[in-house]
């Protein structure tokens, strides 16, 4: 997970360029493709029978689409937040992503809607069975800070920043507890994610906190509790 790390964080404070993508092909990285689920505008937490049938036929289009290997991992968070969820895709392209995420039948009735971004990583990710149990993991998505400016990437004090990040970040990989990691290829206010397989909320804050560049904030994160098939994360 290294390699992974090193050109993750060099990638957390840009986009993705042509040498960047074919450092990343190097170093064995895939560029999958991330769905951001939000509430879409017909969003109900009611226990109607129709939402009720909505919901069981989301359940059971994720299951499908990780069954099938099209989603490598796919799972809800466990708060009332904007986001309820992410999927992450195996696809040829962003078109193909992004027509999965949009025929789950919650996006079709309008109760989700679907951020997609590109995403790269490590391929690590192990097939799921249909038994296994879940695990719950922290994801934190790392956003654009305000003390992040356009151009200060290059500056003397940033570099070195960077070099402590890469350190914080090699240190915390080295201890099991941070599990994934990776940049999103656009150039959006995500820059990439986290996720911690901790014992607690607080815990991945904690560890989170640590990090140079959120300390100063030119990164800032956002934490949720990801509910996840056990293995699929190694």
């Amino acid at each position: 997970m290294k390699k992974l790390l090193i050109l993750t964080v060099c990638c957390f404070t840009t986009t993705l360029s042509f040498a960047q993508q074919k450092e990343a092909q190097e170093n064995k990285l895939v560029q999958f493709h991330m769905a951001i689920v939000k509430k879409g505008p017909n969003w109900t937490d009611a226990k109607t029978g129709e939402a009720q049938k909505v919901r069981q036929q989301h359940r059971s289009y994720v299951k499908s689409l990780v069954g099938s290997g099209k989603a490598v991992i796919a799972g809800p968070f466990g708060d009332d937040s904007e986001i309820r969820g992410i999927y992450i895709f195996r696809a040829a392209n962003a078109d193909e992503a992004k027509s999965w995420a949009d025929a789950d039948p919650a996006a079709q009735a309008g109760q989700h809607i679907n951020e997609m971004h590109p995403w790269w990583s490590e391929d690590i990710f192990v097939k799921s069975a249909a038994s296994l149990r879940s695990e719950t993991v922290y994801l934190g998505f790392l956003k654009r800070g305000p003390n992040r400016k356009e151009g200060d990437g290059n500056t003397p004090e940033v570099q070195e920043l960077q070099k402590a990040h890469i350190a914080n970040i090699n240190r915390l990989a080295e201890t099991k507890k941070l599990v994934m990691a990776g940049p999103f290829g656009d150039n959006g206010d995500y820059r990439g994610i986290f996720v911690f397989r901790l014992g607690s909320l607080k815990e991945a804050q904690d560890l989170a906190a640590t990090d140079p560049m959120i300390k100063i904030d030119r990164l800032r994160l956002e934490l949720h509790a990801w509910t996840v098939p056990a293995g699929v994360i190694p």
